[in-house]
């Protein structure tokens, strides 16, 4: 029971409790506390579940992982792990739609389940978007082009990353990357992650790992001060080059058959 008198310990110093303090929310002597951290004593079951309840971690965890300064919570595999998420409401008890511009995107990091924080961001509200909790964020970069830098993406707050449906739009939140808009190219896995891909080619795509991820927002519709250019009309050079590649891809096939 090594490992859970070490928990037990520094879990209780992380929070600032003394060992009376600590044993007076948990009802019990604090003799008893002292017995648990220093391996003379193993706690019950039921107490076990309300040491672990009060640290807000899980029971596997305070058993069987060695909580430290460098340790992180692992989410669940399937991606539906339970996590904090701060939202506003107007005066009529309705949720807002949080801005998240390029300039708070560093802060967002830290303040995202923050109720202050987030509710410091600018606000507002869309008729087509009632039901459901929605956040916007400014992107920058032309990672996303045709979509150009400065627009902003209106999102909705996925609970279970295992929802993701491959080829949609989101918006992720990850220590590592901080805020990006990206299309999902993979279902998520645990020893592969969430596979990200750029709609410009120029970018490579790339994975990241669910132990990165805080937040993961799909895309629902999109803001810019950029209207959309007419497309221009074909010219004789690229008429000639799309015959050119018809011929040839008709070539490929005909030598396929034989």
């Amino acid at each position: 029971m090594g490992k859970i008198s070490a928990n037990i310990k520094f879990l209780r110093k992380k929070k600032g409790l003394t060992q009376q303090q600590f044993a007076d929310e948990m009802e019990i002597k604090r003799s008893l506390v002292g017995a648990y951290e220093e391996e003379r004593a193993d706690p019950k079951y039921d107490l076990l579940k309300k040491f672990a309840e009060f640290f807000e971690v899980s029971m596997d965890e305070l058993v069987n992982e060695t909580i430290n300064a460098q340790w992180k919570p692992k989410p669940k595999a399937d991606g539906s792990n339970v996590r904090i998420l701060s939202i506003t409401v107007d005066k009529d008890d309705k949720e807002n739609i949080e801005l998240v511009p390029v300039k708070a995107s560093a802060g967002y990091l830290n303040g995202y389940a923050d109720p202050e924080f987030v509710a410091s961001l600018p606000k507002f509200s869309l008729p087509m978007f009632k039901q459901g909790t929605y956040r916007a964020f400014e992107i920058k970069g032309d990672s996303m082009l045709p979509l150009p830098s400065g627009s902003i993406i209106i999102s909705e707050y996925v609970e279970n990353w295992n929802d993701l449906k491959v080829g949609e739009t989101a918006v992720i939140i990850s220590s590592n990357e901080g805020v990006v808009y990206k299309r999902i190219g993979s279902k998520i896995r645990a020893d592969k992650g969430l596979k990200l891909i750029s709609d410009n080619p120029v970018y490579q795509a790339y994975h990241i790992m669910p132990e990165e991820i805080m937040e993961i927002w799909r895309a629902k519709a999109y803001i810019s001060t950029e209207l959309p250019q007419p497309t221009p009309e074909p010219t004789m050079e690229s008429l000639t080059a799309m015959m050119s590649q018809m011929q040839r891809s008709i070539s490929q096939l005909q030598q396929d058959k034989n």
